[in-house]
């Protein structure tokens, strides 16, 4: 792992990304439709931290009052005027096309809508890989930060679009600094049995990954999540595993699962979070409305370290 993630203090993960990506040149984002206060504060805000030069895309009068609401100064940064949410979109998408953005930061739009413009064969900024969401957490009980996914995007996903979620999000990890991310391969146990898709399916992960089909990691599975967390739990069900008790990454079965796991981790657990889209031609930065400023600012972090992935310091 990057050296310096191992020396930050105790659950101050996602300050010390912050504070990783000061140091990189601030991002250009395009700002989405940013008509409300938490959106805009939070990319103003992100912009006096050094992380992302904002973009702002959407009505300028509606944007302009939100500002005035706020006491906010928007002459430093560009404001692009569009009549919708759906034209902001639409010219975000443009902006990266033209190479003028690094990323798009969701502002006052549905994810829905901001995702379908982003999916837009002819918007030009999809990939051949799927795109799929990444949960990183800074858990209080747990040593180092964890990625869940996916919690956001792909609903039920098949064998393959398991293997296009993994990989981007070892892709991700190792622009961190996480060189090689161990990753558990969620089910309810960890036999595999016929009866339940989700085991066979992290099986055929393990495989895949021997044969070179995922790269980057050190997978195993399936796992209960008990088992992925605690080497003692692994122990005690005598499973010898290289990931237990010391895993970055864990693949949910499905949005449910991940979405469910990440929300109980924050709401029960006190964990802080972050999250951001991958798989497009540049990060989609796809905060929650209830999110708070450390979540806004960490996940403009995340995207900027995966645009400007740093040295490894080890």
């Amino acid at each position: 792992m990057h050296a310096s993630i191992h020396n930050a203090p105790a659950h101050e993960q996602l300050e010390y990304f912050v504070r990783m990506a000061e140091t990189t040149p601030p991002m250009p984002t395009a700002v989405v439709h940013p008509v409300d206060p938490n959106s805009l504060e939070g990319a103003i805000e992100a912009a006096k931290h050094n992380l992302i030069e904002p973009v702002l895309v959407g009505p300028a009068h509606k944007i302009e009052a939100c500002a005035k609401q706020l006491g906010l100064d928007l002459s430093p940064y560009r404001l692009i005027d569009v009549e919708h949410s759906h034209a902001a979109a639409a010219m975000s998408c443009q902006l990266v096309r033209k190479g003028e953005v690094q990323a798009l930061m969701k502002g006052g739009i549905s994810s829905d809508e901001f995702l379908s413009a982003v999916m837009d064969k002819e918007a030009g900024i999809r990939t051949a890989r799927r795109l799929s969401h990444v949960f990183v957490l800074d858990v209080p009980l747990y040593h180092k930060p964890l990625f869940i996914t996916d919690a956001a995007i792909n609903i039920a996903p098949d064998l393959s679009a398991k293997r296009d979620i993994l990989q981007n999000t070892i892709d991700f990890c190792q622009r961190l600094g996480i060189q090689t991310p161990k990753v558990g391969i969620l089910a309810a146990i960890e036999k595999v049995n016929a009866r339940m898709p989700s085991t066979l399916d992290a099986a055929a992960l393990c495989k895949m990954a021997d044969r070179g089909q995922i790269q980057g990691a050190i997978l195993d599975g399936p796992l209960a999540f008990d088992n992925a967390i605690s080497a003692e739990a692994a122990r005690d069900k005598h499973i010898e595993s290289p990931v237990a008790g010391d895993v970055d990454i864990l693949l949910a079965p499905d949005l449910e699962a991940a979405n469910m796991l990440g929300k109980q981790l924050i709401y029960l657990s006190g964990a802080k979070s972050a999250g951001l889209v991958l798989g497009a031609r540049v990060p989609l930065i796809l905060t929650s409305r209830a999110e708070k400023t450390l979540g806004r600012l960490a996940s403009c972090a995340l995207a900027a370290l995966f645009m400007h992935p740093k040295q490894d310091e080890e």
